[in-house]
C-alpha cells in the first residue's frame, strides 16, 4: 500500500499536516513490508520538505501513484484524484452548504472518503481530532484578548509562538486581577482550555463558589450541559433525553453572565438545543462579560455574539452592546470583544501536527491494513460513487443546488 502525505489547498494556507516525519519512520519500522510513503512538496507546511528527506522520506510533486491519501482540511475540487482513498474533514455532515460541491465532486470522483470526524472506537469515542490544540490557543486568546482590552499586559500571538514551551513563557506574562472565568464543556476542547488556566495557577471552584463567593484572586468554573439547561416543562434534566431531544430544553446561563468577565465557550452545540443567551441580553447592566473566546465557533450559535467568525490574521471583533452589532476590534470600553477564530490548532501547527500523527499511527494504520475495518466502514462517507447508508440522509444535500 503506497500512502500519500498531501499537501493543504485551502486559502489561508493551513500549515498542519497528517504525520510528522519521525512517526513516518517509526511506521516504517514496524510496517515497511506492507507499506510505502510519498509526502507532497509544500512551501506553506510547518514541517519543510527537508526534515522528511532527512528521515529518508520520499518527497514528490505528484502522489497520483498512491493508494490512499491523508490530508487535514477539505481538498480543493480541482485537486482531487479520481478513483483514490482520501482520509480528511469534509465539513459536510451537518450538511455545510460551502461544501456541497465537494461531496459531489467526490462522488464524481468515484472517491472513498474517510472523514476524521467519524473516526470512532467500538464505545462510539473519536480517536482522531484537534480538539485540545483547538482548546489550548482558543483559551490562551483568551487571555490576550483582555489584555489587549484592558491594557493589563501584552502576549506576542500564538501564531508567532515556535511551540507550546514558548507560548507557555508567553504566560507568564498575565497579570489578572480577581475575575471570574466560565469554561463551557468538559471534553478535549474544554480540558484543553483549562490546561492553560491551570498553568496560570488561576483556582477552579464550585458552580456555588463562583456564583456566591467573592474572591481576592482569579477563579474559572468548568460547566456541564446539565449546569446552564433545562427542562421547560418541569425544570429538570436527563443526560440522554437531553442530547436526543434538546428542542425540550432552555437556558438558564444568564446567572454565569452576571458575575464572570470572560466566557471560553469550548462545549459541543447541536442547533436545536438553547443558546446560552439571546443578544438582546448583553444591553442589560447586569450583563457582565467583556471577553469572549467562542471557540466552538457556531455563527448565530450558541454564542450569539458570534456573528461572524474572525481569522488568525484579525482575531477578534467587538459587539455593541446597545445594537449588536459587530464594530472595530477594542473600539469601545463597553462593547464586548469577541475571539471566534475557526482555525485554532494552525497557530500551534508542529505541536498539532505531532499529536494528530500520534493518534493516527495508533488507531488508524493498524486499521488500514486489515482485510476489513469496521471503524474505518464507519467513518466512510462515500464510495463508488455513493454516499454509504449511515450517510444517505445526505441525499437531499448532494441534490440540491447553491
Amino acid at each position: 500500500m503506497k500512502i500519500g502525505i498531501i499537501r493543504e489547498g485551502k486559502n489561508p494556507p493551513d500549515k498542519r499536516v497528517a504525520f510528522t516525519p519521525s512517526q513516518l519512520k517509526e511506521i516504517l519500522a514496524i510496517y515497511g513490508d506492507q507499506i510505502s510513503f510519498e509526502v507532497q512538496s509544500s512551501e506553506v507546511r510547518t514541517i519543510v520538505d527537508q526534515e522528511y528527506l532527512d528521515e529518508g522520506i520520499a518527497v514528490v510533486e505528484d502522489v497520483s501513484t498512491c493508494d490512499v491519501l491523508f490530508g487535514v482540511k477539505e481538498v480543493r475540487i480541482d485537486q482531487l484524484i479520481p478513483e483514490k482513498t482520501y482520509f480528511f474533514f469534509s465539513h459536510t455532515m451537518k450538511k455545510q452548504p460551502y461544501n456541497r460541491k465537494l461531496l459531489q465532486a467526490v462522488l464524481e470522483k468515484n472517491i472513498r472518503l474517510i472523514d476524521y470526524e467519524v473516526l470512532k472506537d467500538e464505545f462510539g469515542n473519536r480517536v482522531v481530532a484537534f480538539g485540545r490544540w483547538a482548546g489550548i490557543v482558543g483559551s490562551y486568546n483568551a487571555f490576550w484578548t483582555y489584555g489587549k482590552k484592558t491594557a493589563l499586559f501584552e502576549l506576542r500571538r500564538a501564531h508567532e509562538c515556535y511551540d507550546l514551551e514558548e507560548l507557555d513563557q508567553e504566560l507568564t506574562k498575565v497579570q489578572l486581577p480577581p475575575i471570574k472565568i466560565a469554561i463551557t464543556g468538559t471534553g478535549r476542547v474544554a480540558k484543553g482550555a483549562a490546561e492553560v488556566l491551570e498553568k496560570l495557577q488561576i483556582k477552579q471552584v464550585s458552580i456555588e463558589e463562583f456564583l456566591f463567593h467573592y474572591y481576592e484572586e482569579p477563579v474559572f468554573v468548568m460547566l456541564k450541559t446539565e449546569d446552564y439547561n433545562r427542562r421547560k416543562s418541569d425544570g429538570g434534566y436527563d443526560r440522554r433525553e437531553f442530547y436526543d431531544y434538546p428542542e425540550r430544553y432552555e437556558s438558564h446561563f444568564q446567572k454565569f453572565t452576571e458575575v464572570a468577565e470572560i466566557l471560553i465557550a469550548a462545549a459541543y452545540w447541536d442547533p436545536e438545543a438553547p443558546r446560552l443567551f439571546e443578544l438582546s441580553d448583553i444591553a442589560s447592566d447586569d450583563f457582565q462579560i467583556s471577553v469572549i473566546a467562542d471557540i466552538s465557533c457556531d455563527v448565530n450559535g450558541s454564542v450569539p455574539t458570534t456573528i461572524k467568525s474572525s481569522t488568525i490574521v484579525d482575531p477578534v471583533f467587538d459587539i455593541d452592546r446597545q445594537t449588536g452589532t459587530a464594530i472595530p476590534a477594542f473600539g469601545s470600553q463597553t462593547s464586548i470583544s469577541v475571539m471566534a477564530i475557526d482555525n485554532l490548532p494552525c497557530e500551534l501547527p508542529r505541536e498539532a501536527s505531532r499529536e494528530f500523527g500520534l493518534q493516527l499511527s495508533k488507531w488508524i494504520i493498524p486499521e488500514l491494513l486489515k482485510e476489513s475495518s469496521a471503524m474505518l466502514e464507519r467513518a466512510t462517507i462515500a464510495r463508488d460513487g455513493d454516499l454509504t447508508l449511515e450517510f444517505m440522509y445526505l441525499s437531499d444535500f448532494v441534490g440540491g443546488d447553491d
